[in-house]
């Protein structure tokens, strides 16, 4: 029994070509596959979507100018539809890591919902019954569809992405309130300093995942800007004059979306700033993650030899030799995720500024780096919510009895005795392992402490006054300043 695939012959303007015969792409896909057998990576969802959402628009838009027949517009209808809804994920095959601007992406696309919509109207695949490039790409250019398909895709999953965001920022408000009441030892240079409540810490937190949310929201406003219809280089060529403004109006009735044609074109073709600050925007709150995973570990660190002011949720074993290990998994897992965001910042930024003329032409590298930032992102975002936010629980037995061997509320002592005096009681606190209050007490029994203001000596009953105002000041006032209420 022969087993070998059965192909089928298809051409393009550079000759013939075996495409395998159960397959909805045609010559230029395959040769695509031939050519860049790179990465193994396929085009994410987002991007699968957008695109066929592009070739839905313009098959609704030509059929109403009179451009294409009108069965063979509804062919292609039917056949973009069931592209946006994943049916033909598995024919969209292109390694992103392929020629410049992103014509195999755009001709896989235009290929399968070509063949697919032939079959439809009851012909075969490769038939040429709908074309690709006349028919489904018609008043299209790859220089205007992949542009327009980038912005599209991230709109899409913008709402999903935020939703995440605001769900983080939310479990560290609700941890905030929680701890509350329990007061710490600050720490600035990883140095003790004056105290701080654990829940205004954590409103911190939450404050700065709330802004990252804000950032990524303003910048995805430059997204809604569209370039379609102009074709290949920005002059609309071989595109109705009506074509540009009915095609973001046709798109934004289709995807729901707020959007707006471009106010240049040309400007739309050539840069690729919108994107690239949307990124900048994701590459930010993949800081502020970074820096909120690193405090977690820190906090939770020992638990006999470290910190051990927070208490992380165990979700798995931590070590295959030592028993009972617990390790901070989530946030390593997401410092790794955010690690992997940034990277692909990175990438982005070189590929915007590699354009050159009319044209980016790393638009490939772009479109997969920003769909695959907002994949990880969500990703990790919603199993640190849920599997380690949600479940911290506080120690304040521990996070007070740092407290209480921190030197550096001698802070609050400044206006009595000056920063010269305070600074000699920290050091020999710290040599006598004693509480800074008893040390000040101390020497102010024997007169050794003296107000630089007033010249006079300062009392044990004034030392004792001013740490407790500490206290009050970190129980009271501080709390409605640092939760923004």
């Amino acid at each position: 029994m022969n087993s070998s695939p059965i192909f089928r012959i298809e051409k393009d303007s550079l000759g013939e070509v075996h495409v395998p015969g159960g397959r909805l792409f045609g010559a230029q896909t395959q040769r695509a596959l031939e050519n860049f057998p790179v990465s193994g990576l396929r085009p994410w969802r987002a991007f699968i979507w957008s695109i066929a959402a592009i070739k839905l628009a313009a098959a609704r838009v030509n059929a109403n100018l009179g451009l294409l027949d009108a069965r063979i517009a509804s062919a292609i209808i039917q056949a973009a539809q069931e592209t946006m809804a994943g049916h033909w994920d598995e024919d969209f095959v292109v390694d992103p890591f392929q020629a410049g601007a992103g014509t195999s992406h755009n001709m896989n696309a235009n290929e399968v919902i070509a063949n697919r919509a032939a079959q439809i109207l009851g012909g075969k695949p490769g038939e040429g019954l709908v074309h690709p490039n006349d028919h489904v790409n018609m008043s299209q250019s790859t220089n205007d569809v992949i542009p327009t398909a980038i912005r599209l895709g991230c709109l899409w999953r913008l709402d999903e992405l935020l939703s995440a965001v605001e769900k983080l920022g939310q479990a560290l408000d609700e941890k905030s309130v929680e701890f509350d009441g329990i007061i710490k030892s600050g720490r600035t240079h990883l140095q003790d300093a004056v105290p701080i409540r654990l829940g205004q810490e954590f409103s911190g937190y939450a404050q700065a995942v709330r802004k990252d949310a804000n950032r990524i929201l303003r910048a995805s406003e430059g997204l809604r800007s569209l370039g379609i219809g102009g074709t290949a280089v920005g002059t609309g060529l071989n595109a109705h004059p009506a074509y540009r403004g009915n095609m973001v109006q046709e798109l934004a009735c289709l995807t729901g979306l707020t959007l707006f044609p471009a106010e240049n074109l040309f400007e739309s073709m050539q840069s690729m700033a919108d994107p690239l600050d949307f990124s900048a925007a994701l590459r930010t709150l993949a800081v502020t993650l970074t820096r909120i995973a690193n405090d977690f570990r820190l906090l939770a660190s020992g638990p006999t030899t470290g910190l051990d002011e927070i208490r992380l949720p165990a979700v798995q074993p931590g070590s295959s030799i030592m028993p009972g290990k617990v390790n901070p998994v989530l946030p390593e897992m997401l410092n790794m995720a955010m690690f992997h965001v940034i990277g692909d910042d990175t990438t982005i930024s070189l590929a915007a500024q590699a354009g050159q003329l009319e044209l980016n032409v790393m638009m490939p590298a772009i479109a997969h780096n920003l769909f695959e930032m907002m994949q990880v992102t969500i990703g990790a975002v919603r199993a640190f919510t849920t599997k380690c936010v949600a479940g911290i629980t506080a120690n304040p037995e521990k996070a007070t009895g740092w407290l209480s061997r921190n030197a550096i509320i001698v802070t609050a002592l400044n206006p009595l005795i000056g920063y010269a005096a305070g600074a000699a009681l920290v050091k020999e606190a710290t040599e006598r392992n004693a509480p800074i209050q008893d040390i000040a007490c101390e020497k102010a029994e024997q007169g050794a402490l003296i107000n630089p203001q007033t010249g006079q000596p300062v009392t044990g009953k004034e030392i004792t006054a001013a740490l407790q105002n500490l206290r009050q000041l970190t129980e009271g006032g501080i709390s409605s300043i640092s939760s923004g209420g």
